[in-house]
């Protein structure tokens, strides 16, 4: 199964998610990510989050979903359309759901608080992930409906 982390930039917040699905994933599951208008960077300080975290930041890149390797199966937004910002439409045949997550390169104040923006962005990140993970795939696959009502239970959960 392929997912799609989407958003706008595609340097912070679907960057985080692609990572650490692919770090948590069981072998037949690949997480990439893209932008409807990447930035061309991942930002800095999402590298430097994924390193401590031990996750690899190897082949990140900010993408633009032109230029995916394979259709995906599942796209997740992770923009914050809560927030007013407007989330890209993936116009492919896949399923969808919306994870909003505020964006941690918007993040004001100190260094310690702008780096607590990128944490909490990523545990979050990382809790749905693993709740995606815990379903029961191998029979969600085959029930695209079911998969999408626990999909977009997941994309509410807090931190």
């Amino acid at each position: 199964m392929n997912i799609l982390f989407l958003c706008t930039g595609n340097s912070c917040r679907s960057i985080l998610a692609e990572a650490t699905f692919n770090h948590l994933a069981p072998a037949g599951f690949r997480a990439m990510s893209a932008g409807s208008h990447p930035t061309g960077t991942v930002h800095p300080r999402s590298l430097a989050l994924l390193r401590k975290e031990g996750l690899s930041v190897e082949g990140l890149t900010s993408k633009s979903w032109d230029a995916l390797p394979v259709v995906p199966d599942v796209v997740i937004t992770v923009c914050a359309s809560a927030a007013g910002e407007t989330c890209p439409a993936y116009l492919g045949p896949a399923l969808r759901s919306h994870w909003g997550v505020e964006d941690p390169a918007k993040a004001t104040g100190s260094d310690r608080e702008i780096d607590r923006a990128f944490e909490t962005t990523y545990r979050l990140l990382r809790r749905r992930i693993e709740a995606f993970l815990a379903l029961p795939l191998d029979r969600l696959q085959h029930d695209p409906v079911a998969l999408k009502r626990e999909l977009d239970r997941i994309g509410e959960l807090p931190l």
